[in-house]
């Protein structure tokens, strides 16, 4: 394991936020969700994300989610994806998706 400063860790900007919205995503060429969420003051940003074996459409609405912010904008087939949504691997290849533990405003960065 490569260990990082404080300093580093401090250069990602990592987000709560309300999924909003999610689509199907066809044009993707690995299986995804559109999703559009909610970061408070931030807006509505868009993310293009893996995450269909374990989710329903239905299942992302109001979901809240940990989002990394600063990356640059990842065209992803015809759709910009703005944010990154976190999550863990697991074996087989499906993520599940990283979570808060009880409903906090949207926006707030971890610290």
């Amino acid at each position: 394991m490569k260990t990082i400063t404080w300093q580093e860790f401090e250069k990602v900007d990592i987000r709560v936020g309300t999924i909003i919205r999610a689509e199907e995503f066809p044009e993707a060429r690995n299986p995804a969700y559109q999703l559009w969420i909610d970061l408070g003051e931030m807006g509505v940003k868009k993310s293009s994300a893996q995450i269909t074996s374990l989710y329903t459409l239905d299942d992302l609405i109001d979901r809240q989610v940990l989002c990394v912010v600063n990356f640059p904008p990842k065209q992803v087939a015809n759709f910009m994806s703005e944010v990154l949504v976190t999550g863990f691997y697991l074996e087989d290849g499906s993520v599940v998706l990283a979570k808060v533990d009880g409903k906090i405003p949207n926006g707030l960065k971890l610290a």
